[in-house]
């Protein structure tokens, strides 16, 4: 069955950086596109940043220019490079496929805090 682990988040200052990760397993890996997704408190689940197969990337404006998406089709392996973090940043972060198949992980919480 598709399965995601994240890890990766925490507590950090405004202008910190995290870098999470997700592995995933129970289908081509390989073959499919990616995405980061989030969901800060008392709001729907929305997506962050994609990744292609060949590697081709989109970001959401609010990630474009201090986050990085990259993947790692050996390890089956998604990871989200965070810089410049914001409190408006804080949420819960999941990674699926794009668009998003099968069950959520339990994703890793990101809490930017002074």
């Amino acid at each position: 069955q598709v399965q995601f682990m994240e890890s990766g988040g925490g507590l950090v200052q405004p202008g910190g950086s995290l870098r999470l990760s997700c592995s995933a397993s129970g289908f081509s890996f390989s073959i499919r596109s990616l995405g980061w997704y989030r969901q800060a408190p008392g709001k729907h689940r929305i997506v962050v940043a994609t990744i292609t197969s060949g590697g081709d990337t989109t970001y959401e404006d609010f990630a474009r220019g201090r986050f990085t998406i990259s993947r790692d089709n050996t390890e089956k392996t998604v990871s989200l490079e965070m810089n410049d973090l914001k409190p408006e940043d804080t949420a819960v972060y999941y990674c699926n496929q794009q668009p998003p198949f099968g069950s959520w992980g339990q994703g890793t919480q990101v809490t930017v805090s002074a």
